[in-house]
């Protein structure tokens, strides 16, 4: 059996959108969990996430694990991926962006449990991994190992 999903109200999928100036002109769409029912894990991950350096302007490279668990709404992809590319011209600090990004999502969707780990490329010569999580991953939920290495350079 297939739950049907509530896209009603949705402004974003199925229609041409331009990426966002930046994440506070964003908006991130939900819709409601099609299986409330269910304790669930979501992963999104984004590999080639950038944001600019806030003092030199220069870009900054991330890998982004984001799991949740939902309750009532599961976040609309496609509004995510324009919220996350709208970090391009952000200039924002490693530890700016990673928290910015959870904070609005627990207050967009209040899922059960959330963690975010960003694992960002050096920026002079030293990489800055930065990880937050609501609380405790619930009891009987599959969360799988973010394993993303740490970088190792030429090694």
């Amino acid at each position: 059996m297939t739950a049907k999903t509530e896209t009603a109200g949705l402004t974003m999928l199925g229609a041409h959108t331009a990426m966002p100036a930046n994440p506070d002109e964003a908006v991130l769409e939900r819709v409601p969990n099609p299986h409330r029912d269910l304790a669930y894990c979501i992963r999104f991950t984004a590999p080639e996430f950038t944001s600019l350096c806030p003092l030199t302007g220069q870009p900054d490279f991330a890998h982004l694990v984001l799991d949740y668990v939902p309750r009532d709404w599961i976040v609309e992809s496609k509004s995510l991926k324009l919220f996350l590319g709208s970090f391009r011209n952000h200039g924002a600090f490693h530890e700016a962006c990673t928290l910015d990004i959870a904070r609005r999502l627990i207050t967009l969707l209040d899922p059960v449990w959330l963690r975010i780990g960003g694992y960002w490329y050096p920026r002079g010569g030293i990489p800055i991994d930065v990880f937050h999580q609501t609380g405790t991953p619930p009891e009987g939920v599959w969360i799988p190992a973010q394993d993303v290495p740490g970088y190792r350079g030429r090694g």
